[in-house]
């Protein structure tokens, strides 16, 4: 049975824990599940210029706007929701070990996204793609990973749908 973009509670149902609040271990591919809470904005300074990634050049410190965070990355702050990675099945596309994603469920899992899932009662992370036959898969963007073809008998449901990546340096 494939699934799309189910309420929390089922998907709580489905892997066998109640608080969307607290960490959980699920799997190898995510180490945690945390419902984003609408709260108190904070505007950070936004400058308007450009930070050049290869030569130097003389920076303006004039502020444009203040940015959002919230803002800019929650689109839709009902249906969405963060989880940590972990492993190392999607670096190709530039996710890696300990990054923190969020997710939104009113986004539309089509092919080319990459998209939480719940694979067999477990959560991965992968990219949705669909083969020249018509197939839909889920699959890593590391070649040391196999992609999972997903058939009428799969029992799979797409949680949602990656809408950022935050990782520290």
């Amino acid at each position: 049975m494939f699934m799309f973009n189910p309420a929390i509670s089922e998907a709580e149902n489905s892997l066998s824990f109640s608080s969307s609040t607290v960490p959980f271990t699920l799997g190898n591919n995510i180490a945690q599940l945390a419902r984003l809470v609408p709260g108190k904005s904070i505007p950070l300074p936004f400058y308007s210029y450009k930070v050049p990634a290869g030569f130097r050049s003389p920076a303006e410190d004039h502020i444009e706007l203040s940015l959002d965070v919230n803002e800019h990355c929650i689109q839709h702050p009902a249906a969405t929701f963060m989880v940590r990675v972990s492993g190392h099945c999607m670096t190709g596309l530039g996710i890696y070990d300990n990054d923190m994603l969020i997710v939104d469920r009113s986004v539309e899992a089509v092919p080319g996204k990459v998209v939480i899932a719940v694979v067999d009662g477990e959560l991965t992370v992968k990219q949705l793609l669909q083969d020249k036959t018509g197939k839909m898969m889920l699959c890593p963007a590391n070649p040391d990973y196999a992609p999972i073809a997903l058939s009428p008998d799969s029992e799979v449901t797409i949680l949602g749908v990656v809408a950022h990546v935050i990782r520290s340096l």
